[in-house]
């Protein structure tokens, strides 16, 4: 919605900065999203890698 409301002041101020915008918008995205996908993957890897690491402290806390 903040994303929306600030095209529509950039639509009000300057309007071929605006469609360039909406645009380019797109495109950037793609763009990001193979960035996005590696960060989810190291983001699992770094979770399992800390539970391993964690589990001897979990169970001997259970005891």
């Amino acid at each position: 919605m903040v994303k929306f409301l600030l095209w529509c002041v950039l639509l009000v101020f300057c309007w071929p900065l605006a469609l360039v915008a909406l645009i380019l918008y797109p495109i950037v995205w793609l763009l990001l999203l193979p960035f996005r996908l590696v960060g989810i993957a190291v983001e699992g890897v770094l979770g399992l890698v800390s539970g391993i690491i964690l589990l001897p402290g979990r169970l001997l806390r259970a005891i």
